[in-house]
């Protein structure tokens, strides 16, 4: 089990949520999606590590962007 947390920029309300958790279920071994809608907090449980770009596409696919440092 790999669990990886991201900061997605741009999410206002629950169909924000919706729309990133769908996009991000999607994802090959995603096993669960929590959003912190306050935080912009998204952490994504999965049987293997994700691939990084995997992440970003899914998210922008969503509508959103994910943050970088």
């Amino acid at each position: 089990m790999s669990t990886s947390e991201y900061k997605v920029q741009g999410m206002t309300c629950g169909h924000c949520v919706s729309a990133v958790t769908e996009e991000l279920t999607k994802l090959p071994g995603v096993t669960d999606v929590q959003v912190d809608l306050a935080s912009g907090r998204v952490t994504v449980q999965s049987d293997a590590p994700l691939a990084d770009p995997d992440v970003v596409a899914a998210v922008d696919e969503a509508g959103y962007e994910v943050v970088t440092a």
